[in-house]
Parts: structure tokens; C-alpha cells; sequence
């Protein structure tokens, strides 16, 4: 039976107030909290995302500093929950090493994770596309057989990944809105309709909850780790086949649902998942491959339709 507390829409209230975060203060907040590393060199991770301000400390260390007190919320969860999910996992994670707490100035508390060799994820950079998505189907079948019971249910610290896509719907409609003449909005409203309409079983399992390109390392072509768990609970694991329409290509995505045995419901989710993602980034000047997308996940709908 589904949990109709479960099932109803969560806000996801006001955006989150970012602070500043540079090297200097990393330094000071080391040298205070953990002396033993304060003569490690700190200088900050290219591209080091959005909810975590990324430091590298020394060669194989790395300091995540949330940027908002939003983001913070998922500090005291990886330390809880990583090491646990790592036992079980078939692919190096970041277990934090340390925990830090508010000081010089931050106000949240934050982690020292060890850092992981590999270069993101990409189309261009996968050696064999097919071997790929079998790889990272296997990593998420493995992750969503770990025991659910007192896994973290969906929230604020996860941005509510996990509960029900209607989460979603306001910014799906301004970017539908928005893109009015430039996309087809008739078959994504479409596709949207679909995904709303496919029903959870009410069945909890883990799930990432941002299986995207940046937290897919690759070695030589192949997939080497998985970070930044940030988003991660218990739940419905839709959240994370939106990859299948992002990052995989079509026989790809044909061998990560049939090796993950995604039903018709969960990959209708997934593709909503893909499509609220995607018409957001697509609604924005810096679009990037979101339309490329689009037409992944257009094309894909039409075929099975």
C-alpha cells in the first residue's frame, strides 16, 4: 500500500541563502580543527559544484563545505550512512574521513572525504557505451539491495529525491512556459502526464538521488567511482534512471533497464525525472546539451509509444 503521507506534495521553500567560501578560510578552519593536516596545501577543486564549495587538501584529501544551510543538512547523513553503504557497494565511494564543525566565520558544519582518482563523465570519454551503463546498472542494483528500514527518508536534505515527482511540477510548467514555440510542449506535457500518472509501490530502497555525469568518475574510459551522496535516502528510485536519458546512449539505455529490471512505472518516472531536469536547464540562455536531451528522451518516448 502506498503511504499517502508519502504521496503528498512536499514544499520545497524559498532558495537557499549561498555564503562564501575561499581558500583562506578552509585553511583556518584545518589548522583550528584538524592540526595534524594544516600543513597540507588547500586550493580549490575545478569545477567543484554547487551545493558543496570543494577544496583539495594535499593530494588525496578533499575538504566539501556546504553553501547553503540546505546543503548542510546531508553532512551528519554521508557520515552516518557512507560507510555503511560503502561495504556494500562494487565501486569506491567517499567515506569522510572528519567532520567539521562551524568556525572562522562558517556557520555550517562540513567534511574531509578522501579524494577519488578519475576525470567526470561524458559521451565522449566512455570507452564502450554499453559496458558502461551495465557497469553503473550493477552499482545501483547493489546500492538498492542494501537494507532500506532506517535509510533517510526524503526531505530537505535531499531536495525531497525519492517522494513524488509532483515535487517538480511548478518548475516543469514555467519551463514548459517558457520554452512555448521552441520545443515541442505538447509531447513533453505529454510525457510529464505519464510520469505523474506511473504509481510508486510504496516499497522503500536506497537510491543516489544524482546519478549525473559529474559524480560518475572514469578510468581510462571506464567507470571507476561514484560521488557526492549529498542527495542520497530511501524511497522511489526513479531519481536515478534519469541517466538512462541524460548520459546513456540508446542501446545503452536498453541494457541498463533490462540489467537494473526496470519496470513500466519506475521508467516513466525516471524519464519525468529526466524531463523536469532537462526543460529547466533547456529554458536557460546557457542550455548546453539539454536539447540534445530533450531529443533523447523525445525520440525514446515515441519509439516505446
Amino acid at each position: 500500500m502506498i503511504n499517502p503521507e508519502k504521496s503528498s506534495v512536499p514544499d520545497l521553500g524559498p532558495v537557499p541563502q549561498r555564503v562564501t567560501v575561499d581558500a583562506g578560510l578552509v585553511r583556518r578552519l584545518i589548522g583550528a580543527q584538524f592540526p595534524r593536516w594544516a600543513a597540507l596545501p588547500v586550493r580549490p577543486v575545478a569545477h567543484g559544484g554547487w551545493d558543496n564549495f570543494t577544496f583539495h587538501v594535499g593530494d588525496r584529501m578533499v575538504a566539501r563545505l556546504p553553501s547553503a544551510a540546505e546543503y548542510a543538512l546531508a553532512v551528519e547523513k554521508e557520515r552516518r550512512w557512507l560507510p555503511v553503504l560503502a561495504a556494500r557497494l562494487p565501486l569506491p565511494v567517499p567515506v569522510p574521513l572528519a567532520e567539521g564543525n562551524p568556525g572562522a566565520g562558517y556557520p555550517f558544519p562540513w567534511s574531509v572525504q578522501p579524494w577519488l582518482d578519475g576525470e567526470p563523465a561524458s559521451l565522449d570519454r566512455i570507452a564502450d557505451p554499453v559496458r558502461f551503463a551495465l557497469e553503473l546498472a550493477g552499482f545501483l542494483a547493489a546500492l538498492q539491495d542494501v537494507e532500506a528500514d532506517d535509510g533517510p527518508q526524503p526531505g530537505k536534505h535531499n531536495w525531497f529525491r525519492g517522494a513524488t515527482l509532483r515535487t517538480y511540477e511548478p518548475a516543469a510548467e514555467r519551463a514548459l512556459a517558457a520554452l512555448d514555440g521552441r520545443v515541442d510542449t505538447g509531447l513533453a506535457r505529454e510525457i510529464w502526464t505519464a510520469a505523474l500518472d506511473a504509481r510508486w509501490d510504496g516499497r522503500d530502497v536506497w537510491f543516489h538521488g544524482d546519478v549525473a555525469a559529474g559524480n560518475l568518475l572514469l578510468g581510462e574510459g571506464n567507470l571507476t567511482a561514484v560521488i557526492d551522496f549529498g542527495t542520497c535516502g530511501v524511497g522511489d528510485p526513479s531519481c536515478d534512471t534519469a541517466v538512462a536519458w541524460t548520459l546513456l546512449t540508446a542501446e545503452g539505455r536498453r541494457a541498463f533497464r533490462e540489467r537494473l529490471a526496470v519496470d513500466d512505472g519506475t521508467w516513466a518516472r525516471g524519464r519525468g525525472w529526466a524531463l523536469w531536469k532537462t526543460l529547466v536547464s533547456a529554458a536557460r540562455p546557457d542550455a548546453g546539451d539539454a536539447h540534445r536531451v530533450l531529443g533523447e528522451i523525445f525520440a525514446e518516448y515515441r519509439t516505446g509509444r
